[in-house]
């Protein structure tokens, strides 16, 4: 073997030593950013929402101001226990509606006198905030509060002396209660339909919380700390951009488009992230006849990857329940909740691979595996000139995952456009695309049929060099559907689930259900009404779903429309909330029940959609004959319904007879020249 001997200049030993210890520069910061408060703010990602006051004991959701104080009466509230519960829930903080529509104040307000002051709890000495205030500093958990603007009491509502009666208020609870980590502004205006308006200032409002709370993130519609997304459902776009244009615009009916706030802007001026508030149960406040309406394990954990998982923070909210605690219902499905989380992300599977790409830039602090890392702040960064790159994850170890999760480091911008996710065939040795989506944000889950792989590859469109903190691949389990349960216009009832192949049982005699109940097999016919509960089961019965019950009043089996004489007019009556009515303002949905009906009250379903022209104030009327008419119900208000569009029960003040049904529209939840009506129904039992 011939050796060659070479001398190699020590110049060239320095080139050498100069080029591997090259270093390029920080990637520069791209678009709108956020503040380090609004970056402290995202890191918290889910925290509760507590609506208390007077509406928890009227069973409404819109108070009118003219509740007599003397209904909040809570015999054992216990403010440690709501923030016991969120703390072993693992929420980052508790916000509180210290004043809802109604003006109803929480403390003991010296601008108002419709206060816990005015109420026997406590013999008027009572402080629900600074009860909460001193339980979340107690447990560790961030203090948050909402103040409803529009106040339905206050005699200054709708006159330029208002916006400084607000301001004080805002003065008052901002400065007695400690630190406040999100100040809670909805657009809700008395203006509408017999109601007063009042034309805000917002200048003075964020000034008086920023005196008071420099520090203190602060939600509208329009931010400028986060925004709502716009909905309750808890759906943020699967396009989420933080960044929103804001220029022009105000809280409420001078708010972006819903698509926009769900979708934020790219290239917005300004950086307001998204918020999902959502309530565990249909409605805002407690009512007991939702005890057994708390939103599933599987519903919750839907949210959690569409709020959480969709780069928005999850709002959700607990109602306390008449003592002022909250309820068991509600507890135990936080917690049921909180172990679904924790163990779909226990085990990332990424931990000890190996990651790399060839368009890094230079230098240690911006290698790939920093990707790999618990670090929040060490993040994988391409080139400047590379917009395309693109990442492989080789595992240490064949995996099977259904989650993948991503981060980009916002403190530099919002900037991954879209991305796809391709896995390695190992058999074939070839990729196979796997998912794909558009952007990230704060964070990014998605969910898909379970791979087995041992290498994946990340593709990213951006619009400056990606930077990218956290990749991580998961097995999560997937839940177990509970029971759909559904009637038609006959009343004959349908139970299936999305879970393929599952045995599914129900009672009907008020029972729970169990897997020794009646085994679903065929619809069985309930046209007088009544109550379901069904479950789910696999695996021979030793694992079941939650639990679901419904509950129905008669079945329209024998109804006709009587009036309008329109194509889908009969859309109204079928049973389905899947098809809907198309009502002109001006007319009336009149509907002949085919008998002589007690009627307790009625019920309207609106199209689930808050961009549908859903009834908001209407008249209601009853007739024996159809000729005379006895009006039941005048310039009423399905409260909250543009926003939160869910079935709406009525009740009367005393039962009535009748046998034809006129429900007339009277405003909409947006300016169409037509409403909708998904389902009318009465309420008998």
């Amino acid at each position: 073997m011939k050796i060659i001997s070479r001398i190699i200049s020590p110049v060239f030993f320095a080139g050498i030593s100069l080029f591997s210890c090259k270093t390029d520069k920080p990637p520069v910061p791209y678009g709108a950013l956020p503040s380090e408060d609004q970056i402290k703010w995202q890191k918290l990602e889910y925290y509760m929402f507590v609506h208390f006051g007077p509406n928890t004991f009227t069973d409404v959701e819109w108070g009118d101001g003219k509740e007599d104080p003397k209904v909040f009466n809570p015999a054992g509230v216990d403010c440690r226990q709501w923030a016991a519960t969120a703390k072993a829930a693992k929420m980052k903080g508790i916000i509180i509606t210290a004043k809802h529509h109604d003006g109803f104040c929480l403390w003991p307000s010296k601008y108002s006198a419709h206060t816990v002051r005015e109420s026997p709890w406590k013999d008027g000495k009572g402080d629900i905030l600074k009860e909460l205030s001193d339980a979340c500093r107690e447990y560790g958990l961030k203090f948050g509060l909402y103040l409803s603007p529009w106040d339905r009491n206050h005699p200054a509502y709708g006159t330029n002396g208002y916006n400084q009666v607000f301001a004080n208020t805002l003065d008052e609870v901002l400065s007695g209660y400690g630190e406040v980590f999100e100040q809670w502004f909805d657009g809700a205006n008395g203006e509408g339909h017999n109601g007063k308006k009042q034309v805000y200032n917002w200048d003075l409002f964020h000034k008086t919380v920023y005196r008071n709370q420099a520090h203190a993130i602060i939600f509208s519609d329009v931010g400028p700390g986060c925004r709502w997304m716009g909905n309750e459902k808890g759906i943020a776009g699967e396009t989420n951009w933080s960044t929103l244009n804001t220029e022009g615009f105000e809280p409420g009916r001078g708010a972006p488009s819903v698509e926009i706030l769900n979708n934020g802007e790219q290239g917005g001026k300004a950086w307001v992230p998204a918020e999902t508030d959502v309530s565990i149960r249909p409605g805002w406040f407690y009512s007991p006849s939702t005890d057994d309406k708390v939103k599933t394990v599987e519903e919750l954990m839907d949210i959690y990857y569409t709020s959480v998982g969709r780069n928005s923070n999850l709002l959700l909210n607990v109602p306390p329940d008449r003592r002022g605690r909250i309820h068991p219902a509600d507890s135990m499905r936080l917690m049921e909740f909180r172990k679904a989380i924790d163990e779909a992300f226990e085990e990332n599977l990424v931990s000890g691979s190996e990651a790399r790409s060839g368009e890094t830039r230079s230098g240690a602090q911006y290698r790939p595996d920093n990707i790999l890392d618990d670090d929040y702040d060490t993040y994988w960064a391409s080139k400047d000139d590379s917009l395309s790159p693109s990442i492989e994850i080789e595992f240490k170890k064949s995996a099977t995952f259904n989650r993948l999760l991503l981060q980009e480091y916002i403190p530099l911008g919002q900037r991954v456009s879209s991305f796809s996710v391709k896995y390695r065939d190992e058999e074939k040795g070839g990729w196979c695309e796997l998912t794909k989506a558009t952007t990230i944000g704060y964070k990014r889950i998605l969910r898909f049929p379970a791979v087995t792989t041992d290498k994946i590859k990340i593709e990213f469109n951006a619009l400056a060099g990606p930077v990218i903190s956290a990749i991580g691949a998961y097995k999560a389990r997937e839940q177990l559907s509970a029971p759909v349960i559904e009637r038609d216009k006959a009343g004959l009832v349908t139970i299936g689930s999305k879970t393929p192949d599952p045995v599914i049982y129900y009672t009907t005699d008020g029972k729970e259900a169990s897997v020794n109940s009646i085994r679903y097999q065929k619809p069985f016919a309930m046209p007088q009404g009544g109550v379901i509960r069904a479950i789910a089961a696999v695996e021979d019965g030793h694992r079941t779903s939650e639990a679901v019950t419904v509950s129905y009043d008669m079945a329209p089996a024998k109804w006709v429309v009587v009036s309008p004489d329109t194509d889908g007019a009969s859309n109204a009556i079928d049973g389905s909330s899947r098809t809907f009515a198309r009502i002109g303002k001006n007319d009336a949905l009149i509907v002949d029940s085919g008998e002589n009906l007690t009627l307790k009250g009625f019920s309207y379903t609106p199209v689930a959609n808050v961009e549908a022209a859903n009834v908001s104030v209407y008249d209601l009327h009853v007739s024996m004959d159809g000729q005379n008419w006895t009006k039941v119900k005048s310039n009423a208000v399905f409260n909250n319904i543009r926003n939160n569009p869910a079935p709406q029960n009525v009740l009367f003040d005393k039962a009535v007879n009748g046998r034809y049904l006129k429900f007339s529209p009277v405003e909409s939840t947006n300016k169409s020249d037509a409403c909708v009506v998904a389902e009318l129904g009465v309420i008998t039992r």
